[in-house]
């Protein structure tokens, strides 16, 4: 399936945020996230494993998209591409990765936490942004400040989102989609539990559909 950066945040109103420590785990758990209704996915570049987790979701879960986050470097930028990442995510902005996102034919989310970063990605064409830590960063009142001067810019939360506020933060007019690490927790992946990460996606969904679209910002 062919993106762009312009429908990459309506795909999905959840990004799951996976850290894969085996290789092994990433095929069942990409089709875990499948069955529950998720065939997107974000895959951070943690562990020395994460790289070919990407490489064998891409080649084996038809269906599913995959990209690299945690992106941090050009390095990891380019061997993210290698790897066959078919998005990248960053948790910050430079001006050297927003060059390489612009220059680059795939989409890229960067990350922000305030007004400025927002305004260095405008200076590059960028107009989705990761709003990176969400609760630590101020949460839904930032978003709410920040949709003031910046009507224009989606944002897709990451970092304290789980079942107890997802569907506040969906509510808001400038979020698309949220980002989480609650569906694929480390333990349920070394058990294998696969049916509970296709549960835990039902719900998450379940609860994303509460979700009511609020009023306009109230900050300038």
């Amino acid at each position: 399936m062919q993106i762009n950066s312009q429908n990459l945040l309506e795909m999905t109103s959840i990004m799951p945020v996976v850290e894969i420590a085996d290789a092994d785990c990433a095929v069942p758990l990409a089709e875990a996230l499948k069955q529950g209704g998720i065939a997107i996915l974000e895959v951070v570049l943690r562990t020395p494993d994460s790289l070919a987790a990407i490489s064998r979701i891409r080649k084996e879960v038809p269906g599913v998209i995959v990209g690299a986050g945690t992106v941090t470097s050009l390095d990891k930028f380019h061997a993210a591409v290698d790897a066959g990442s078919e998005f990248i995510v960053t948790p910050g902005l430079t001006p050297t990765l927003a060059q390489a996102g612009a220059d680059s034919s795939l989409p890229v989310l960067p990350g922000i936490s305030r007004a400025s970063d927002i305004m260095l990605g405008l200076e590059y064409g960028y107009r989705d942004f990761k709003f990176f830590p969400a609760e630590a960063s101020g949460g839904i009142p930032a978003l709410k400040a920040l949709a003031g001067p910046f009507g224009d810019v989606v944002f897709c939360p990451t970092g304290g989102i789980g079942l107890h506020n997802i569907a506040d933060y969906l509510g808001l007019p400038s979020v698309a989609c949220v980002g989480g690490s609650w569906l694929t927790p480390p333990d349920l992946q070394k058990r294998g539990d696969w049916q509970a990460i296709t549960q835990r996606t039902k719900q998450a969904l379940a609860a994303a559909g509460a979700a009511t679209k609020g009023d306009t910002p109230d900050a300038d």
